[in-house]
């Protein structure tokens, strides 16, 4: 299959970027690091303005993976996958303000719920409204886990299928793993054109260049899968969520691959919190087990294959 985006789904995402560009992301992440969460909202709801809550409901899958990379360029903060992949299907209707959802056991806690309006806990019945609870750490500072607690709301039944939703919130990880991996192979090819040892640009030695080239390689390899996955979404079959899986392994071991690169080939300093990388490499090792680990991913493909 050729697989290409219309001029209205790259202008899109040329719109998303210059937003998003101008917006100083790292410093919003920092931000919402720290518990300062003003700048993030007032970010969202920019970025809300744009339809990017809506895209679930009035748009295919492949605005959505659009968008997600774009976020995940950027590493913008908030429950983004919550509030306007996985609720939005799950409620058959787009949500209001910023919401979260707990969907043990594949996802055990709720992201950034005590920002946000509303907290849903996804259970076999549906989905119900839950109080934040306990707050867990996460290896990205910017991503604050809460573990629900007692439900507070009845549990309505679902308009469509909780593995749909489960579906398009892990594809929308992988397309943010995709542009988390994106950017920072960007920033390092960079770095490694600027940097010099021995008289020379580190990017002119060829070891470097074949590193670099490996991850190239691999997000290349990744990118057809996420929007093979998002046409399959279109029309669900019974391969789909093989698709879906696959891309989520895939995307997230280019975007592994990006960041331990990129942590090598910048030395000491990646190692720093004070340096924008940090905020990349930290997001992607958080997201690599969001929505499904690798293990689960791959169980799933492997299952679809054997026919087990």
């Amino acid at each position: 299959m050729r697989f290409e985006l219309t001029d209205e789904q790259r202008a899109f995402g040329e719109a998303l970027d210059g937003l998003l560009s101008a917006a100083d992301t790292a410093a919003v992440a920092r931000a919402w690091a720290d518990g300062d969460t003003g700048p993030g909202l007032k970010l969202w709801a920019r970025l809300a303005d744009q339809g990017l809550t809506v895209l679930a409901t009035e748009a295919t899958a492949v605005e959505v993976c659009i968008a997600f990379e774009a976020l995940g360029r950027h590493a913008v903060p908030g429950p983004w996958v919550e509030s306007a992949a996985y609720l939005p299907i799950a409620l058959g209707h787009e949500v209001e303000g910023v919401a979260t959802v707990a969907a043990p056991p594949r996802v055990p806690y709720a992201l950034d719920a005590d920002v946000a309006d509303t907290v849903y806990l996804a259970g076999p019945d549906g989905l119900a409204e839950a109080e934040v609870g306990e707050q867990r750490a996460s290896v990205d500072r910017a991503r604050r886990l809460f573990a629900p607690a007692v439900e507070v709301g009845g549990a309505p039944s679902l308009e469509t299928s909780g593995d749909s939703a489960f579906d398009l919130a892990a594809l929308a990880t992988a397309a943010q793993l995709l542009g988390l991996g994106e950017r920072v192979l960007a920033d390092t090819v960079t770095y490694a054109k600027q940097r010099r040892q021995f008289g020379r640009e580190i990017g002119s030695y060829q070891a470097i260049k074949h590193q670099l080239a490996d991850v190239r390689i691999a997000l290349d390899f990744a990118r057809p899968l996420v929007y093979g996955a998002a046409l399959s979404l279109a029309e669900p079959v019974e391969t789909t969520p093989r698709a879906v899986s696959a891309a989520k392994v895939m995307c997230a071991d280019a975007a592994y691959l990006a960041s331990r690169t990129g942590l090598q080939v910048h030395g000491a300093i990646g190692y720093t919190q004070e340096f924008d990388l940090s905020i990349w490499i930290t997001k992607i090792r958080a997201l690599v087990t969001a929505w499904g680990t690798p293990a689960f991913h791959r169980a799933r493909i492997l299952d679809s294959l054997v026919g087990a």
